[in-house]
C-alpha cells in the first residue's frame, strides 16, 4: 500500500498528467467565482473531453477541476454576500459580515487555510477509510439518515438568537423552509403540492436560486441604501490586512477546524445528503463550541469561527464522498454520480478492483484533491490584496456587476425565466427576513433537509413501520439531537445564574 501511495504521486507528477490537472484547477477556479455555474454541471460538461485520455490524467482532470470549485466559491460568498455555490451560502453569514466591518483579508485568509486543511482531511480519509468504511456505509439505513437529517434540523436551535423568543423565531423560520421544501410533486404518491397549475413548480424550487435571492438581494439594498462601499467608510489600507491573521486564526481554532473537516467527511461518506448539509451541520457546531451566550451572539455578526467551520467542511466532503464512489460504486453526491461515468468511459470499475488492481490510481486521486487545494490556495494568496480591495469598491459601480451575477447565477441552474422570479420572491423574503430581525440561517437549513429527510421518513416507516425507532444507531442520533436542542438552553440558562450571583 505504501508503494501504491507515493507511485500514485508520481504518477500525478508526470507532465501530461500535471498539465491536465492544472487546466483543471484553471477551470474550476472561475466556475467557483461565477455563481450558479456550479461544480456538477462543469463536470458533466467536460466529461466528453476525457475519452482519449489514459485514467490518471482523466481524474486529474475532472478532479482538480472539481476539488477547487468549493474554495473559489466561497471567496464571491465572503466578498459580495452571493453565494458562489449552493454548498458555500454558509461562509456568508460571517464572511460577509466580516468583508462589511473591513476584515475581507481576514475572512478570506481564513476561508482559504481552513478550505486546505479540510481538503487535506478529507484526502487523508479516502486514503485511510477505504478498508474500514465498508461496515459504516452498510450500517446506515434510510432509517439512520433520515436521523441525521433531524440532527441537522436540530441545529437550528444553534443558529437562532439568543434566549426563548428567539429560538422560538428560529424553528418558525426552519418550518417555513421545511414548507418550501415541499413544493413540487410528493416523491411518493406523484400528487402537485403547492404548484398553483404551474409546471415549472412541479420539479420543486431550486436551492440556487432561493439561496441567492434571500442572501444577495438584502445586500444590494442595504448597499444601495447606504450608498457607500461594501466595508462602508473605511480607510481602503485596512481592507487588505490580515489574510495572515486568517491564517493563523485557523491554527488558534485548530481543533475546531479538524472537527468540522470530520462533520464534512463523515456527510460525504453518506449517499444521498449533500454537499450543503455538511456546510450547515459544520456552521451550526461551531455556533455550539462558543462558551458563553455573549460568545454565540457573535455568530451572524463577524465571528471568524463562522467562516472556518463552513470552509472545512465544504472541502472535506469531497474526499469523503469519493470513498463510497471508489469503493462500492455508490455515488456520495450528485457530481459522484457524474464521475462515476468517467469511471466507466476510461474501462474501470468501481469496487474491490480499485482497491486491488487499480490501487495506484485511487491513491492518484488522493494525492490530485490535495494538490489540486495546495496550488489553488497559493494562487488565491497571490491575487488576495486585490480580492479584498474589491469591498473598498464604491457601491454604485459594484451593483450592476452584482446584479449581473445574479442573474446569470439563478438562470444557469435550470435556464428558466422562472428562476429569475424565484429569485425576486424570495430575495423580498430575505430583505424582509432581515429588517424584521429574523434569522435566514434556519430557513435555509429547513430548505436543504426538507426533501432528505420526506423522502428518507417515507422509506423507513414503507420499510420498518415503527420498528425502525429502536435501532441502536437511531437512538442514539435522537439523543445527540436531543442534546443539540437543549445545549443553548442550559448555557443561557447558566449565564443568567452567573449573573444573578454576581448581581
Amino acid at each position: 500500500m505504501i508503494e501504491a501511495f507515493f507511485e500514485g504521486l508520481l504518477l500525478v507528477l508526470q507532465w501530461k498528467a500535471f498539465a491536465f490537472m492544472l487546466l483543471g484547477i484553471l477551470l474550476g477556479f472561475w466556475v467557483g467565482l461565477l455563481p450558479g455555474l456550479g461544480g456538477t454541471t462543469t463536470l458533466a460538461l467536460m466529461l466528453p473531453f476525457i475519452y482519449a485520455m489514459q485514467p490518471i490524467e482523466g481524474f486529474a482532470f475532472l478532479l482538480g477541476m472539481h476539488a477547487v470549485v468549493a474554495t473559489t466559491g466561497d471567496i464571491t460568498s465572503v466578498l459580495f454576500g452571493v453565494p458562489g455555490e449552493g454548498t458555500t451560502a454558509a461562509t456568508i453569514l460571517d464572511g460577509h459580515a466580516m468583508a462589511k466591518q473591513g476584515e475581507a483579508g481576514r475572512a478570506l485568509g481564513a476561508v482559504l487555510a481552513s478550505s486546505l486543511v479540510g481538503a487535506i482531511v478529507g484526502a487523508v480519509a479516502l486514503a485511510l477509510a477505504v478498508p474500514v468504511v465498508r461496515p459504516l456505509v452498510l450500517s446506515f439505513g434510510s432509517p439512520e439518515l433520515f436521523m441525521i437529517a433531524i440532527v441537522g434540523l436540530a441545529f437550528i436551535a444553534s443558529l437562532s438568537a439568543e434566549g426563548a423568543r428567539g429560538m422560538l423565531r428560529g424553528f418558525l423560520a426552519g418550518g417555513l423552509g421545511l414548507l418550501v421544501a415541499t413544493v413540487g410533486q410528493d416523491p411518493q404518491a406523484g400528487v402537485a403540492r403547492f404548484t398553483f397549475d404551474s409546471l415549472y413548480l412541479w420539479g420543486g424550487l431550486d436551492l440556487v436560486p432561493v439561496l441567492v435571492g434571500i442572501f444577495a438581494i438584502p445586500e444590494i439594498i442595504d448597499l444601495a441604501v447606504r450608498g457607500t462601499s461594501i466595508a462602508g467608510e473605511l480607510p481602503a489600507g485596512r481592507l487588505s490586512k490580515g489574510a495572515f491573521e486568517g491564517v493563523k486564526d485557523t491554527f488558534r481554532h485548530f481543533w475546531l477546524t479538524i472537527r468540522c473537516s470530520l462533520i464534512g467527511t463523515f456527510i460525504g461518506i453518506m449517499p444521498g445528503i449533500g454537499g450543503a448539509v455538511s456546510q450547515w451541520l459544520a456552521y451550526g457546531h461551531a455556533a455550539q463550541s462558543a462558551r458563553t451566550p455573549e460568545e454565540r451572539k457573535r455568530f451572524g455578526q463577524g465571528d471568524v469561527r463562522g467562516v472556518l467551520g463552513p470552509g472545512a467542511a465544504n472541502n472535506s466532503k469531497e474526499g469523503g464522498a469519493l470513498i463510497p464512489t471508489v469503493a462500492f460504486g455508490v455515488p456520495g453526491s450528485s457530481s459522484m454520480a457524474i464521475l462515476l461515468g468517467g469511471f466507466f468511459l476510461m474501462g474501470l470499475v468501481p469496487g474491490p478492483d480499485m482497491l486491488t488492481k487499480h490501487l495506484t490510481v485511487t491513491f492518484s486521486m488522493v494525492w490530485t484533491i490535495v494538490l489540486a487545494n495546495v496550488i489553488t490556495v497559493a494562487a488565491c494568496f497571490l491575487f488576495l490584496n486585490h480580492l479584498a480591495r474589491l469591498t473598498s469598491v464604491r457601491g454604485q459601480l459594484l451593483i450592476p456587476v452584482i446584479l449581473v451575477l445574479i442573474f446569470v447565477g439563478s438562470y444557469t441552474s435550470n435556464s428558466h425565466y422562472g428562476d429569475i422570479l424565484v429569485m425576486f420572491v424570495f430575495g423580498a423574503v430575505g430583505y424582509l427576513m432581515v429588517i424584521g430581525g429574523w434569522p435566514r440561517a434556519p430557513f435555509v437549513l429547513g430548505l436543504v433537509l426538507g426533501k432528505i429527510a420526506e423522502n428518507y421518513l417515507y422509506i423507513s416507516v414503507a420499510r420498518y413501520e415503527a420498528a425502525w425507532l429502536t435501532r441502536p444507531i437511531v437512538l442514539v442520533l435522537l439523543a445527540l439531537a436531543v442534546g443539540v436542542v437543549l445545549y443553548p438552553l442550559i448555557q443561557s440558562r447558566r449565564a443568567r445564574s452567573r449573573k444573578a450571583q454576581h448581581a
